[in-house]
């Protein structure tokens, strides 16, 4: 099986998993929290997460997070974005649009993203547009 998708076993997954990587201690994240959920019921061609970096770190895994809020875009062919994004509505609206519209190979998955994609597709309890 290749490290760069998802094994073909998995259910079909979304256009794109939008995963914000936050902690509950941030307040900058708590304020983030609405903003991101309203932008889930926006896009609904992607699913969102928002996972608490120490209270899911068994789903995070081996991701390093530096900078609060973090994003990670990927879809089945590989990690779209992942860094510190500015937490506005329209920062990230910005960003997905201009994924949709783009025609930019993703960049293979590495081992961390893939496991966390994986587990996640088997947690529903961490979606926000489930």
């Amino acid at each position: 099986m290749p490290h760069s998708s998802l094994p073909d076993a998995a259910p079909p997954g979304p256009d794109h998993w939008v995963i914000c990587l936050c902690a509950d201690w941030c307040g900058l994240c708590r304020d983030y929290q609405s903003v991101f959920t309203q932008m889930a019921a926006r896009y609904p061609s992607c699913r969102f997460a928002w996972l608490d970096i120490e209270d899911q770190a068994g789903l995070v895994g081996d991701i390093d997070v530096d900078t609060f809020p973090t994003v990670l875009i990927a879809d089945r062919e590989g990690t779209r974005f992942f860094g510190p994004l500015t937490p506005h509505a329209q920062t990230l609206s910005r960003l997905l649009d201009s994924l949709e519209r783009s025609s930019l190979q993703a960049t293979p998955h590495l081992p961390a993203t893939l496991l966390l994609l994986q587990s996640l597709q088997a947690a529903p309890e961490h979606w926000i547009n489930a």
